[in-house]
């Protein structure tokens, strides 16, 4: 039986009270958190107008506050999980949530452009620790063979936020500012802080856990080939999703009005591809990761279709949120071939993911300035997926050339 070890004034949690309802509790309150992180990462694609005509810019250029949040996680992610590696669970969780809360915040008064771009930098760089070391804390709690479902029930606050947390911030912000959206974004943030304190167990840090441990990770070629899968093939749905909005609106012909319900469409897509996929990725995880990665081929060149119809692109947004499928997947591929440095490599898996996210809202909306129109983002998304295909192939190739070496064997003696 597994036990993961806690201070000598708490009970031992073990695998098999992992869907108690302490464990729930404790899920749901990171949730809460994920929640959060989720609706303020998924809003601002929403309100890319909003932005731009507020700030004096063009809606590409408002883009580039998505890359600026998502290259915050990318630096956060492995310079806090580093840092901090040392640090009890919980006080850690708290702090990275009361960090992301005021970044928010910040947000929601800067004066410009450039001043918008280095706050959601900031807001940015809790994100990748806190899902990665939450990530840690649930699958350690799980049983075997149920890693991959403990880890896909935390990740329900953020695949949860773009059903309901986005299109009611989308909706705040085109009624009251865009700023209002952030507003509320970092008050459920600062709501997260107290219900993690009160609800997670005081779980100490790894034994022997320390900043030069973790950078072990850095010299695996799986972990950067696992983290480049993510980071390319992931892309594709951030290249579509990112100007989703004008897109709704120019080519489909949607009311501002009707842009929330299908957002709403979006986060249900996003919660059904969480949950099957982890629960593929348990029985079957590399063929989970493959066939995801074409399956998000297919639903984003069916944009290219789909975009003049309003139902039918409605459908189609739906099927593009299950490309989140890959999230667990990819979590759990990290956490088997990091070895002692999960810290670290379970906060890259969201700075791969956030990289995805400004690789695919730059090319995204390269794409559209050069005048190739709202429909080519589904051409870029689907080649991102095609890429990520490529590098997750090179993964299982590498891995299958080390497996297949030779092991050297020291003669035995000659019997006599």
């Amino acid at each position: 039986m597994h036990t993961v070890a806690t201070e000598p004034s708490n009970t031992a949690v073990t695998a098999t009270d992992a869907f108690d309802p302490s464990f729930r509790s404790t899920v749901w309150s990171l949730g809460v958190g994920g929640f959060a992180i989720g609706t303020g990462e998924f809003v601002i694609m929403g309100l890319l107008p909003e932005v731009a005509a507020d700030l004096g810019v063009s809606i590409p250029q408002a883009g580039h506050v998505i890359s600026a949040y998502a290259l915050g996680v990318v630096v956060g992610a492995p310079l806090l999980a580093v840092v901090t590696a040392h640090w009890p669970r919980r006080l850690l969780l708290v702090a990275l949530m009361a960090l992301f809360a005021l970044g928010t915040l910040a947000s929601a008064a800067a004066p410009g452009y450039l001043s918008l771009n280095l706050l959601r930098f900031a807001a940015g760089m809790p994100h990748g620790t806190y899902f990665g070391v939450a990530s840690l804390v649930v699958a350690s709690l799980a049983p075997p063979g149920r890693r991959a479902h403990a880890v896909a029930m935390m990740m329900l606050g953020l695949t949860g936020a773009t059903l309901f947390g986005v299109p009611a911030a989308a909706w705040l912000g085109q009624h009251l500012g865009w700023r209002s959206a952030f507003v509320l974004v970092g008050v459920i943030a600062l709501l997260a802080c107290v219900l993690v304190h009160r609800a997670l167990p005081r779980l100490p840090a790894a034994e022997g856990a320390s900043p030069l441990r973790e950078l072990g990770a850095l010299t695996n070629p799986q972990v950067w080939l696992t983290l480049g899968t993510g980071a390319v093939g992931f892309g594709g749905m951030f290249a579509v999703f990112s100007y989703i909005k004008p897109t709704l609106t120019e080519v489909s012909g949607l009311s501002l009005g009707a842009v929330p319900l299908v957002l709403a469409l979006f986060g249900v897509g996003m919660i059904l591809g969480n949950l099957v996929g982890a629960r593929l990725a348990d029985k079957a995880l590399l063929p989970t990761i493959g066939g995801t990665l074409v399956w998000s081929m297919v639903v984003l060149l069916l944009m290219l279709v789909t975009a003049p119809h309003a139902i039918a692109v409605s459908f189609n947004v739906l099927l593009v949120g299950t490309v989140v499928a890959l999230a667990p997947a990819l979590q759990i591929r990290l956490m088997d071939v990091a070895g002692e440095a999960q810290a670290l490599a379970a906060a890259l898996n969201h700075s791969a993911f956030n990289m995805a996210n400004a690789l695919g809202a730059w090319l995204g909306g390269a794409a559209i300035t050069a005048g190739m129109g709202w429909t080519s983002t589904g051409w870029v998304g689907a080649l991102l997926a095609a890429g990520g295909l490529v590098v997750f192939g090179a993964s299982i190739w590498q891995q299958q050339r080390r497996s297949a070496r030779p092991v050297a064997v020291l003669p035995t003696a000659r019997r006599v």
